[in-house]
């Protein structure tokens, strides 16, 4: 299996067209063609499903394209190693929360990768639980308690949370003070998995924490929706103070019941490289602690 045959591939794959992939690599089109067909017969394998329209990755092919890019990326940094560059190459992807992502992060990629010319990132930002080895991912940033697995976690501290309501929904329901006040109060209720948990409040209890269960009318599962639905009066939420606070300082919402807190989330980076984690996805995972962590508790 030859790499350069792997970065044909990858590039076809991405731009769904062995023309677009050939120009952008600088070869003839039937060159590249054969590149692909060179792969597939090293792999005994079809990758890609060629049209008179398009072209597009095989089941084979979707499981060897993040598996390629972690090859071709690993490559690129024993050759900078063994040539004495210190410039850090190739790919690195990770997956990001979207609210983290958009806030925080994008905003400060254009002078990582000013420093770092040659990297290129593949950045998915979602809020489900990515398959960090499924999807071939170098690393995650995961917010909340983190299951078991055999992969490698570095917390990087805690988001404090805060229960908010639009001042609408205040006007119309009343300023909850007490646990008991919220009888008379409804949730957005927020679940990955819609129809799976029943709505509840999360709150401090002396040493513990505690759960009572309310009314929701609505159930998101994405944290956009989550906060689009608060500022449109359909309920309280239980939030990272962190997401809100430009909302809370410009009225927007308004923090209730700031004596009874839910736990505060944990805040982590994930990858699945074992000790030997490759340069670049290194620089990477420093870049994001450096930005996250002083917003943590």
């Amino acid at each position: 299996m030859n790499v350069d045959d792997l970065r044909v591939f990858v590039k076809v794959a991405e731009l769904a067209s062995f023309t677009r992939a050939a120009e952008a690599l600088g070869m003839p089109k039937a060159r590249a063609s054969q590149r692909v067909q060179a792969l597939e017969a090293a792999l005994g394998a079809r990758l890609l499903q060629r049209t008179t329209r398009t072209v597009r990755t095989t089941r084979d092919g979707e499981q060897l394209l993040p598996r390629a890019l972690r090859l071709i990326g690993d490559a690129d940094e024993v050759v900078t190693m063994f040539q004495g560059g210190r410039a850090l190459r190739g790919v690195v992807r990770i997956d990001l929360p979207v609210n983290l992502a958009r806030d925080l992060l994008i905003p400060r990629l254009p002078e990582f990768l000013a420093a770092h010319p040659h990297l290129e990132l593949q950045l998915s930002t979602t809020d489900r639980r990515v398959d960090v080895v499924r999807e071939g991912f170098d690393c995650v940033l995961r917010v909340g308690t983190l299951a078991v697995s055999g992969l490698i976690a570095q917390r990087l501290g805690e988001l404090p949370m805060a229960t908010c309501a639009s001042p609408a929904y205040l006007k119309r329901h009343g300023v909850p003070r007490t646990i008991a006040d919220l009888a008379q109060h409804q949730l957005v209720h927020y679940a990955l998995r819609l129809g799976v948990e029943s709505p509840s409040f999360e709150y401090l209890d002396g040493d513990r924490y505690a759960t009572v269960p309310m009314r929701a009318v609505v159930t998101v599962n994405t944290a956009d929706a989550y906060r689009a639905a608060c500022l449109a009066g359909l309920g309280l939420i239980q939030v990272p103070r962190l997401g809100v606070r430009a909302l809370l300082d410009d009225g927007a919402l308004v923090e209730v019941l700031a004596d009874f807190p839910s736990e505060p989330m944990p805040v982590s980076l994930v990858h699945s490289h074992g000790r030997t984690v490759p340069k670049r996805v290194r620089a990477v995972m420093t870049w994001i602690a450096s930005i996250i962590t002083p917003r943590l508790g």
